[in-house]
């Protein structure tokens, strides 16, 4: 079982989830009853999207995020599909295109209206046509625009180059032919240079897509692997399974080696399958299962025990599939971190449920919402077939924030120490590198004032930001870090001015309060 009663420091260790009311919720959808193993459910800022029950094909339902409660029966649909659609997903660089794979072979790619659909869509902007059977999954690159990964039942994985002209594609850029079996699932890392892969063979593989060699296999006899996930840049990659003897099981794997797994845990006796969800930004992982309402969620730390247990959100609603909000789409002035779309199909209802940092103060939290991947692709299409791999473009969470960045090549962990010390011998001998030089003003200001503060004996360093020590996390390494420093400082001066405000209005109120007692005695 699940149970860790040790705890630890952590600014996400008191994280809970809220359901949204009734009125909140969409109601009256009619969810799909299909049993293949999928999320049936995608969802953007703008738009969320449901695999629902069609009658003589396969469709699924655009309905805007704001439209919330009962939805209209004759609502209108998106049916091009001959077959069931079993898999959906949005653009990640454009809220208003959606791909969908069904049974009938294909992989349909939809322009969505920027408004109420009034119609259903039959027509699709593109047609993809490669596979001899069913489509089972497919997978959007997470940083290369127009570049799509489909995977069938003929065990073949087929990326798809969509900006070559044309309405029907019928040659894929790249077939990928190593598995034996039924691909269950499929997985980037952060740049996309690696895909990860579950496959009914009960073998996890690591590939490079592009020149299409198994770079990693591994399978291990006491781990039925249904879903792998690649956690961000850690170098390890999460599984979920069942045991030998049919508990549900998630296992932590080094993705140099899969051999043997880093750590391996039983969770519980039930059938439903394991939803793995990963949070980057935060290393928070989220494990979601199908057919009950739990979500079980941790923090992933680089270094042993590995995976730190912090809760679990219950219901008694259970849930067929799930949605998740891009970090864009949230609620940044409730702490909210991440948002998932419940689907219950016994109720026909769809439920949105927060994960909520607590927090007393109403302003932003600088130390929950660092840096995110932005809505804008770091590469087209041709710079990734040539070879390029660039990490994701990032922006800030921050209200009325538009600026876009490209994070630094981050080096290997290994490293990363020794350029650390390096640096710091050459800052010691008052050399700036050129990069250093290259960085904006306020980049420059901030590091003299870390400098300072360095510098500043143990018992002054006591400054709160937030509620969080800015002093206890270690220096910054790389220029997203120190971005992310220096708003945080910015932060904390506004937050102080504002304390400096209310403090000289209420030095002004005891004055007049003052005077008006004096005045009182004279009289």
């Amino acid at each position: 079982m699940s149970w860790h009663p040790q705890y630890r420091s952590s600014k996400f260790r008191h994280v809970y989830g809220k359901a949204a009311s009734k009125d909140k919720c969409y109601d009256c959808v009619p969810i799909t009853h299909n049993i293949n193993d999928n999320y049936f459910c995608a969802v953007n800022p703008s738009f969320i999207a449901v695999v629902t029950e069609c009658v003589g094909g396969g469709a699924f339902l655009v309905i805007p995020i704001k439209q919330t409660g009962k939805l209209d029966p004759h609502y209108p649909r998106v049916c091009g599909h001959k077959g069931n659609v079993l898999d959906i997903k949005w653009n990640p660089f454009n809220d208003f295109v959606i791909a969908s794979c069904s049974e009938d072979t294909t992989v349909k790619i939809w322009d969505i209206p920027n408004q109420l659909l009034k119609r259903n869509i039959t027509t699709p902007k593109k047609e993809l046509v490669g596979h001899s059977r069913r489509v089972g999954l497919i997978e959007w690159h997470p940083t290369a625009d127009d570049i799509l990964f489909s995977s069938g039942y003929d065990y073949k994985i087929m990326i798809w180059n969509l900006s070559v002209l044309g309405t029907v594609l019928s040659k894929p850029v790249k077939i990928l032919d190593a598995h034996k079996d039924v691909v269950l699932s499929m997985s980037f890392n952060t740049n996309g240079s690696l895909l990860a892969t579950a496959c009914r063979d009960r073998k996890i593989r690591v590939i490079d897509p592009r020149a299409g060699t198994v770079l990693q296999e591994g399978s291990y006899k006491s781990h039925r692997v249904n879903k792998v996930l690649f956690l961000g840049n850690m170098k390890m990659l999460f599984s979920t399974g069942t045991s030998r003897w049919n508990n549900r099981q998630i296992a932590l794997w080094d993705q140099n080696d899969l051999s043997v797994p880093l750590l391996e845990e039983d969770l519980d006796g039930s059938s439903g399958l394991l939803f793995p969800v990963y949070d980057s930004d935060t290393h928070m992982l989220y494990v979601v299962g199908k057919g009950d309402g739990n979500i079980r969620y941790y923090e992933i730390n680089p270094e042993k025990p590995y995976l730190n247990y912090l809760m679990e959100y219950h219901s008694h609603l259970p849930q067929k599939g799930i949605g998740m909000m891009p970090k864009r789409g949230l609620d940044v002035g409730a702490c909210e971190i991440f948002r998932f779309y419940k689907l219950i199909p016994t109720k026909s209802l769809i439920e949105p449920i927060s994960m909520i940092v607590p927090r007393r103060s109403e302003s932003y939290q600088e130390d929950i919402y660092p840096l995110t991947a932005a809505a804008q692709p770091a590469l087209t299409a041709a710079d990734w077939l040539a070879g390029i791999d660039k990490e994701p473009l990032l922006v800030s969470l921050r209200p009325r924030s538009e600026a876009v960045m490209s994070p630094p090549q981050l080096p290997d962990q290994e490293s990363l120490t020794e350029d650390t010390k390096q640096s710091q011998q050459q800052e010691s001998q008052g050399r700036l590198s050129v990069k250093d030089k290259q960085k904006p003003r306020e980049i420059e200001h901030s590091r003299k004032r870390l400098k300072v503060y360095e510098i500043l004996p143990e018992n002054q360093q006591t400054c709160l930001s937030n509620g969080f020590d800015m002093f206890e996390c270690p220096p910054p390494k790389t220029e997203s870090e120190l971005l992310q420093m220096y708003y945080r400082q910015q932060e904390e001066i506004r937050r102080l001015r504002e304390l400096v405000i209310q403090k000289d209005i209420q030095i002004k109120q005891l004055s007049l309060e003052l005077r008006n007692l004096c005045t009182h005695t004279d009289d």
